[in-house]
């Protein structure tokens, strides 16, 4: 059954993730534990049976490759798949490529913690998660959205921002709300949508 049917995926552990430090648009690899992460999502996708008529993914690497690697274990590497900067990672500005614990000593720890946590706050250089929003969501609405309630399948390989403001609108979460929810590498977040875009089901598939 795959009638409306929206599957979103943070990339795997990317290179960055592991060190610690603020990635944002930096093009970054995966890891060897992201390379596995991917892989089991793609293989937890395929043994819940799903199948795919459409991917969209970031112009970042480490969510495409991700998005490869799941589509080589669904078995569906043929079908067609959109890649846009709309889905891009929040851009960390000038924290960008620094350590996390670095970061706090230059500015100190609660004003990183604003930045990192709070909605409308953006780093110096960078974008909020309500500017990440204001991208993301047009995006969606115009190109993938419409899609899913013609009744396609769609998988989105993106990352814990982008996809953030994503949750955001199908659950109806609150800024608050959403800054709080952490959206794990590698595992799905399986949506089915009403006609009327609403989310009539959801489930998260652990490993």
């Amino acid at each position: 059954m795959s009638d409306r049917l929206l599957v979103l995926v943070r990339h795997g552990e990317s290179e960055w993730n592991k060190k610690n430090l603020f990635t944002g648009w930096r093009d970054v690899g995966l890891t060897d534990k992201g390379i596995a992460e991917a892989r089991a999502a793609g293989h937890r996708l395929k043994s819940e049976g799903h199948r795919f008529d459409v991917a969209f993914t970031s112009a970042l690497v480490r969510a495409q490759l991700s998005l490869d690697l799941m589509l080589e274990q669904l078995g569906q590497k043929t079908i067609p798949v959109h890649w846009d900067q709309a889905l891009n990672e929040r851009d960390y500005g000038d924290l960008s490529g620094l350590n996390k614990d670095d970061a706090r000593a230059k500015w100190g720890a609660e004003q990183v913690h604003t930045w990192r946590r709070s909605y409308d706050v953006a780093p110096p250089g960078g974008e909020s998660l309500k500017d990440t929003a204001a991208r993301v969501l047009p995006y969606y609405i115009g190109e993938i959205l419409p899609r899913v309630l013609r009744g396609e399948a769609v998988l989105v390989s993106a990352h814990g921002n982008s996809l953030r403001a994503l949750v955001m609108v199908l659950e109806r979460l609150s800024p608050a709300a959403i800054v709080a929810r952490e959206i794990a590498t590698g595992v799905p977040l399986v949506y089915r949508l009403n006609a009327d875009s609403t989310v009539a089901e959801k489930k998260e598939l652990a490993g």
